[in-house]
């Protein structure tokens, strides 16, 4: 069976189509319940783009029905663009220096609770936020404070 959903927004268009089947014998994947297609077809300023992933899971089609799978999918992405990228770009974390021991654990949990308290705060565009922040330390300070 197929699900497709269609989205408006950030000046695009995207449908999403997944299809899901049991997994075939010939898949050689210990625990595997499901195959499942995920087509997505954005459309931004008349230009036409399409992706397709194939996914496997452990879940049967009782316990995650094709529109939970997309759903579940959704959601991975959504995580994904507001902590992830986030981190990646207004951090750069994929181009620290910092590597050994748990410095690397440590330094996420610092930069996921100043998105936390930004957001907290009211602030959706974190880059921007942390420039507004870093010219007045008291404002700084009685986030900390008060969050």
């Amino acid at each position: 069976p197929a699900v497709t959903r269609t989205d408006r927004g950030h000046g695009r268009r995207a449908t999403r189509t997944i299809k899901v089947v049991d997994v075939p014998a010939w898949v050689e994947f210990s625990g595997a319940m499901q195959v499942a297609q995920l087509r997505r077809t954005v459309t931004r300023k008349g230009r036409r783009t399409v992706e397709i992933v194939y996914l496997i899971t452990s879940a049967d089609a009782r316990t995650a029905p094709p529109a939970l799978l997309a759903a579940w999918v959704q959601s991975h992405w959504e995580i994904e663009n507001r902590l992830h990228w986030v981190r990646d770009v207004t951090f750069d974390e994929d181009r620290s220096q910092i590597r050994t021991g748990n410095t690397p654990r440590v330094m996420a949990g610092l930069r996921n609770t100043a998105i936390t308290l930004l957001r907290l705060d009211g602030h959706h565009n974190i880059a921007a936020a942390l420039r507004h922040h870093a010219r007045d330390t008291d404002r700084t300070i009685n986030l900390l404070l008060t969050a």
